[in-house]
Formats: structure tokens, C-alpha cells, sequence
């Protein structure tokens, strides 16, 4: 039987449990919330803060809707459990923090490899290393994105809000099944751990996506194929009739093992790669405020974007033409319009709780004619309206 989340049972079952209505929640408890009502119904996990929240709502609540919560001996066990999981038609999720994140990037490349729907939330603390435990940051960026070996392609969302949380992690499950991809959700210790009202709709309001399936036999037997020529082939899940052969090694469109054909690879590799790029419509998503005038534009992601929008109104009381954007997509970045943007204005800043990595990829799509300021803070404590107004003013 498979689980999908979107069946009349399941809804039922849904409208029962979680009225709609406000709720006070923490950032990691909507997370959880999110991936339920996306249908998630396998978690595997190790406690680790910040996101041990994410696993405790996730046993308490899963048995109740017939899924399954398994504690992991550790990360490498998790990602590991939820891949196998999805394989027989579950959708999974796992949650961590960074030392965490840097275990799953060797099975993360796996669910590359295999084309494997998961979901991995990591929500950042202070590094490198253990670091700060209890204390949120932005330093996983890049590690999001290159963390695994190899020519790899990867999607990654980061809500800026506890409500936010709710709804990225629907999407990001939504594009993980719709894309036949891992999908990161790059949440952070302080909007985990900050609690604010959110409102749950019903869960008849709430589009869920599911992957494609063989229409037939012999599209099960090409389960690394492109039938439909979207780059996305139709996964044949285990226990369902099947043979299907799955191997992080190369291998051919029926899933068998091909080390030594260059043309194998290079075919898989980029199939893998075309199909994020064909279907940004999918994935992109990003936020604009007061872009039409802007003179000057504060790029901003996660827990800065909304510091970052106090500044922006602040600064356009002042009279100074400001301008804000925030990517919801990390990666793949969104370039085209970041490159638009980059025409009309004459200075951009930045601010991130790290000591600048978000800077970069804006930076490789506007004009050296442009300044770029970057706003760095660490340590664990957030950047403020005041700290980010200042620089908005020094620049204009």
C-alpha cells in the first residue's frame, strides 16, 4: 500500500486531526506540519540541534496518520532509511544541523545519482565544527549546494518566516516529487526556535504533487529513461511487481551498472542536469519589494530577508529609493533576474549571517560598474533593521 497523503482516507483523516485555523507554533514544528501535510509520512532522524523539534512533532504525529518515525543511530543511517523509503513510494523526510548536514552529503549525491524524491531540512547553527549549538546562522549556503561530489545539480528553498516554514516545506516536497529529486530546505536555529501564529488551512486548500509512475511495462523497465521527454522518467517503486535495479554507480537507462562508457555517463549526468534546468518554472521562485524605482537593492535570504524589508520601509520614509529582493530558491539561483535587476541600480547590498556567501552568486550577474556591499554578522545573533538601515544610508 502506498501512502501518498492526497488520498480521500488521508484527507479525511487530516480534516479530523488539525482544524483549520491559527495556531502558535515554533519554526520547527511548522516545518514538521508542512511535510505532513504534504503527504510525508516516513521521517528518519537523529536529534540534533536545532531541528530535534522537527523529529519530535514528527513521532508524536505520524503514527497517527498510519506513517512511520525511526530513530537513527545517526545521520548517515537517516538520509540513508528515508531514500530506501521513498523507493517503495513513501514520501521522506529527514531533519539536522550542520555537523549533521556534512554526514548525509555522501548519500545525498546517492539520491542524485538515483533520482531519489526525499526532503532534507537542515536548519544552520554557528560552525565550523560543533560551533555554536543553540545558535542560528546562514553558513550552509554553499554547502548546500556543493556540499556532495561530482557534476550534480541541486533545488533548495529557505522560508523567512515561521508561517513561511509551513509552506516552503509543502513546495519543497512538491518539487522533489515533481522533479524526481532531493530537495534541501536551508531553515536556521532562529526562525526554528522563534514561535509565532500561523494559519493552517484545510488540506483540501492545499495543492500536493505526486510522482509519475510507468503508464506500463515497459516504461518500469527504463526507470532511468526520458519517456516523456521533460527529463524526468517514471519511477517503478520496489514491491510493486517490478525489477528495477537502483546504483549510485553509472548506469544505463534500465538502471544496470555501466562504468566504462563514456557516452553512459555522459548521458545520465546530463539528462540529470538538463532536467533542473528545462523546468525552472517548477522550482523559481523569489520575492520583489519597491524593485520598480530602486536606485539601490538589499538582496536578502531566510532569517535576514525580514530585517532586510524593515530597513527597506525605513530607509523609503527617508525618501531613499530602495529596493528589496528575496530569492525563496536558493539554488539554482535565480541569475536571469538577478542580472535585471542589476541593470537599474547603482549599488547592492547584501546581508547575511555569515561572512559572505550569497554575495557571490549575485555577484555573477551584474556589471562591475555596480557597488556590492556585503552585511556580515556571526555569532549567532541576528542582524537588526538598525544595523542594515545604517549601511543602506552609507551606500546612498
Amino acid at each position: 500500500m502506498i501512502i501518498r497523503g492526497d488520498e480521500p482516507d488521508q484527507i479525511r483523516l487530516l480534516r479530523k486531526l488539525y482544524k483549520p485555523g491559527n495556531y502558535f507554533m515554533m519554526g520547527d514544528e511548522a516545518v514538521a506540519y508542512g511535510a505532513i501535510f504534504a503527504g510525508c509520512r516516513f521521517y528518519a532522524g537523529y536529534p540534533i540541534t536545532p531541528s530535534s523539534e522537527i523529529a519530535e512533532t514528527m513521532a508524536r504525529e505520524l503514527p497517527k496518520l498510519g506513517g512511520y518515525y525511526v530513530q537513527m543511530e545517526d545521520e548517515i543511517a537517516s538520509i540513508a532509511a528515508i531514500i530506501g523509503a521513498s523507493w517503495t513510494g513513501l514520501k521522506a523526510m529527514t531533519a539536522t544541523s550542520g555537523p549533521g548536514f556534512s554526514l548525509m552529503q555522501e548519500n545525498l549525491g546517492y539520491a542524485i545519482m538515483t533520482e531519489t524524491p526525499i526532503v532534507i531540512v537542515d536548519v544552520q547553527r554557528s560552525g565550523p565544527s560543533t560551533g555554536q549549538a543553540t545558535k542560528g546562522a546562514q553558513g550552509d549556503f554553499f554547502q548546500a549546494r556543493w556540499g556532495t561530489h561530482g557534476d550534480h545539480p541541486i533545488v533548495a528553498v529557505s522560508p523567512v518566516s515561521v508561517e513561511d516554514a509551513f509552506w516552503e516545506t509543502i513546495r519543497a516536497f512538491n518539487i522533489a516529487e515533481m522533479l524526481r529529486i532531493p530537495v534541501i530546505v536551508l531553515f536556521d536555529g532562529i526562525l526554528g526556535h522563534m514561535r509565532e501564529q500561523i494559519r493552517i488551512p484545510a488540506p483540501d486548500d492545499i495543492e500536493i504533487a505526486y510522482r509519475k509512475l510507468p503508464r506500463n511495462e515497459e516504461e518500469a523497465k527504463l526507470p532511468f529513461g526520458d519517456p516523456h521527454g521533460d527529463g524526468v522518467p517514471p519511477m517503478p517503486l520496489f514491491g510493486h511487481g517490478y525489477f528495477t535495479h537502483v546504483t549510485g554507480s553509472t548506469h544505463k537507462e534500465n538502471g544496470l551498472r555501466d562504468v566504462y562508457t563514456p557516452e553512459v555517463h555522459d548521458r545520465l549526468v546530463r539528462r540529470i542536469h538538463r532536467k533542473i534546468e528545462k523546468n525552472r518554472d517548477v522550482y523559481e521562485k523569489y520575492e520583489e519589494h519597491f524593485t520598480d524605482d530602486a536606485e539601490i537593492l538589499v538582496v536578502s535570504w531566510g532569517v535576514t530577508a525580514r530585517p532586510s524589508l524593515g530597513a527597506v520601509l525605513k530607509a523609503r520614509e527617508e525618501g531613499i529609493k530602495v529596493g528589496l529582493f528575496v530569492p525563496k530558491t536558493v539554488h539554482p539561483f535565480p541569475g536571469e533576474r538577478m542580472r535585471q535587476l542589476g541593470k537599474q541600480v547603482r549599488a547592492i547590498i547584501v546581508p547575511e549571517m555569515n561572512l559572505g556567501q550569497m554575495i557571490l552568486e549575485v555577484q555573477r550577474f551584474i556589471n562591475d560598474d555596480v557597488l556590492l556591499k556585503g552585511v556580515n554578522k556571526i555569532g549567532g545573533v541576528p542582524l537588526t533593521v538598525e544595523e542594515i538601515l545604517r549601511e543602506i544610508r552609507g551606500v546612498a
